[in-house]
């Protein structure tokens, strides 16, 4: 019986050599543009409240630049801000100041917070608050009187320095003013100032009923347990109410959100007389919103301002925008069309107009000009590979483009809405940033950076367009090997991740889309990728393709690649390799055993085995419940297709990953194991999801030689 191979390596700091050589590094091909060959950007830019002018940090201090003469000049730096202290308390570095007008800042440094402000030509530094130093989740009053947080699982205020307790729950699995749902649906955090500063709306989420689970740190001896609540497609999930904490009455009132205490409350958004909350109101099937509307001083239900429901999912990603000044109208994004777009409602008549519509994603809200009636986003209007910036008219629903370069163009909009900074690159221009004049679109270039890549080999990418099955167009990169020569014949490695809310394929630098892809090439490989159904920012349809059977259109489209690749004559179809991570893990296992002849490696990084064994609220919207969908879930279980290997794999986990739980990878290894498999395998302590700098180099290193091995003989 052969049985599996099993690498248990761990990763240790190592050191490379950064010289401007020809060809990259490993270090450079992985870390590259976060480190030495960083591209040059505006640092820490910030419009004016007056907006007229803007800031910048530099090194040691802060510029800033009057707009309409690009005068510009020194606003604080770090020698004045250490004048008149005393050698123990003076700064060694300049931190991160947010300003409130070109007079008055602050910044925090280990849970204490200072505020500088200017006199005469000085400036001085004072105390503000400390926090306690285990804080988090720290949401600041926007009247700067002081701040809410979390210490542990219960929640805090610091109001003009007076700390008082919100919450007193001694079981830790009382959760509050934490994200809950697993951060999806949009959610990032669960602390809701309001907008008046008298109010605080937090989640608490009781997670008792959530099966444990546990998250093992094997890098020290005795290895230490650490249990997390991680409710499993599936199973029992938590339930999630919402507090408001009254900072008059130090009382607290829950929103009554009635129904199953299983469903999801989403897009939390006071309104901005602070007398109600809305609440995307989500059951677990996710297929039916409820936006509703809550009292805040009793918690009582008002209205259902509208619903949404689909035979698929309904999938809320952004909270309620007021209108400027209003409290009654607001702006909605919704896929309702099949395309995210831009909706008008008001909280008494309901849908006013639709805003944005076509056949395109908006992206991105900017903000607005509201004395012109102005809605300014970002969108896939040009095409899906570039992002671009414009203005509507929510009145007239005029629309114009506001910025002019190729590429991906993000946007920061001047309160009043009369300049945008515009930031985008694409495949031969590393960086642009100009000043949009949004009324005459006259534009000021305030940087080109230089291309940091262009002392290297650099290989040449071409863009791909197929068609799937049914016709729609996907959009691939093709990288081909430095000194390629159309007479011989190389070994391909397909890169790819094909799952909800990533885009791989776009038109930025590097062109190729990354060093990595770029330092294989030079190693003589073709580099393919490309985003089939199943992916992001291509509409409702696109993305659906995929629901109640993860990996099978998506697979499909993938195979269109490799028919496509198998046309090509400089292609070595018998030296095929395909690579991925967490759900381009899934992916890359899922074709070496569902389609064992293709590739002759994989590796696969941080894969979902058994979708049974992944978080409750992603798995259940894309998959529906195992046991509404047993056959779906069967037929995306990798467990019991491990026999079907024949080429090489290599898997590779974190054991303390807690988001593709390494159970997964383990219970795929057994499998080998029993039914007398070769594969290899590489643990190391650690996360795949959030591994950086020396680390993420090792791994990487790790990927290439795996590959190496059994496509350079």
């Amino acid at each position: 019986m052969k049985f599996s191979k099993i690498s248990l390596l761990f990763l240790v700091a190592g050191s490379f050599l950064f010289g401007q050589n020809q060809k990259f590094t490993i270090a450079e091909a992985v870390n590259g543009l976060r480190s030495n060959l960083a591209v040059k950007n505006i640092s820490g830019f910030s419009w004016s409240n007056d907006h007229k002018s803007f800031y910048q940090s530099v090194k040691n201090g802060y510029l800033v630049t009057e707009v309409q003469s690009m005068k510009q000049d020194t606003l604080v730096s770090l020698a004045q801000l250490n004048k008149g202290l005393s050698a123990e308390k003076q700064l060694k570095s300049f931190p991160r100041i947010t300003f409130i007008n070109k007079d008055k800042g602050y910044f925090s440094q280990n849970s204490k917070y200072y505020w500088i402000e200017k006199s005469g030509k000085d400036w001085k530094l004072k105390d503000w608050i400390s926090l306690d130093e285990s804080a988090e989740n720290i949401e600041q009053f926007s009247d700067y009187s002081g701040f809410a947080y979390t210490i542990k699982n219960n929640l805090f205020v610091n109001k003009n320095g007076k700390v008082t307790p919100i919450t007193n729950d001694a079981d830790e699995n009382i959760v509050n003013g934490k994200s809950v749902h697993q951060q999806e649906f949009g959610i990032t955090k669960g602390i809701f100032i309001s907008p008046d500063h008298s109010k605080i709306a937090f989640y608490r989420m009781d997670q008792t009923m959530v099966a444990d689970y546990p998250i093992i740190d094997w890098s020290v001896v005795p290895a230490v347990n650490r249990n997390i609540k991680y409710p499993m497609a599936g199973t029992k999930s938590h339930h999630v109410t919402l507090g408001i904490y009254d900072l008059k009455t130090n009382k607290t009132t829950f929103v009554k959100t009635d129904g199953d205490p299983e469903q999801y409350l989403t897009v939390i958004t006071w309104n901005p007389d602070s007398k109600s909350v809305f609440i995307g109101v989500l059951n677990r099937d996710q297929n039916h919103l409820k936006m509703n509307q809550y009292e805040v001083s009793n918690g009582d239900f008002v209205k259902t301002v509208f619903e949404e429901k689909h035979d698929k999912y309904v999938e809320p990603q952004h909270q309620l925008t007021f209108f400027p000044n209003s409290t009654t109208d607001f702006i909605w994004q919704s896929e309702r069309t099949g395309f995210n777009h831009l909706f008008h409602y008001n909280v008494n008549t309901g849908l006013v107009a639709q805003i944005t519509r076509g056949n395109w994603v908006v992206t991105d809200l900017l903000g607005f000009n509201e004395k012109k009636k102005e809605i300014f986003y970002a969108s896939t209007q040009e095409t899906p590979l570039e992002r671009h910036l414009y203005k509507v008219n929510w009145a007239t629903f005029k629309t114009e483009r506001l910025d002019s370069g190729a590429g991906m163009h993000t946007g920061i909009l001047s309160l009043d809405g009369n300049y945008l900074y515009d930031s985008y690159s694409n495949s031969e221009s590393p960086r642009i940033v100009n000043l949009i004049n949004t009324n005459n679109l006259k534009s000021k270039n305030i940087l080109t950076a230089e291309n940091t890549l262009k002392n290297y080999q650099r290989p040449e990418t071409k863009n791909v367009t197929l068609n799937a099955d049914d016709g729609t167009p996907l959009y691939g990169k093709l990288i081909l090997p430095t000194d390629f020569d159309a007479t011989k014949k190389y070994p391909v490695i397909v890169y790819l991740y094909n799952g909800p809310h990533l885009q791989l394929i776009t038109n930025t630098f590097p062109a190729s889309g990354n060093l990595w892809y770029e330092y294989m090439a030079q190693r003589g490989y073709v580099v393919f990728s490309m985003d089939g159904r199943g992916s992001s920012n291509r509409g409702q349809k696109f993305e659906q393709a995929v629901f109640r059977n993860l990996g099978e259109t998506e697979m499909n489209d993938q195979l269109k690649g490799v028919e496509y690749l198998k046309t090509l004559p400089f292609v070595n179809v018998e030296k095929m390799g395909i690579h991925g991570w967490s759900f381009g893990g899934f992916m890359t296992t899922s074709m070496m055993l569902k389609h064992p002849e293709v590739f002759k490696v994989g590796v696969a990084g941080g894969p979902v085995i058994d979708w049974n064994m992944y978080e409750i609220m992603y798995t259940e919207r894309y998959m529906d419940s195992p046991q509404n969908n047993p056959e779906g879930y069967r037929q995306a279980n990798l467990l019991d297709k491990v026999q079907n290997l024949k080429g090489h794999l290599l898997m590779i986990h974190g054991a303390q990953d807690n988001v593709v739980v390494w159970q997964h990878s383990i219970k795929f290894l057994k499998a080998a194991v029993d039914n007398g498999v070769q594969m290899d395998y590489f643990v190391y302590p650690g996360h795949a999801h959030n591994v950086l700098g020396k680390d993420r180099v090792h791994l990487m290193q790790k990927v290439t030689d795996y590959f190496d091995e059994y496509l350079k003989k």
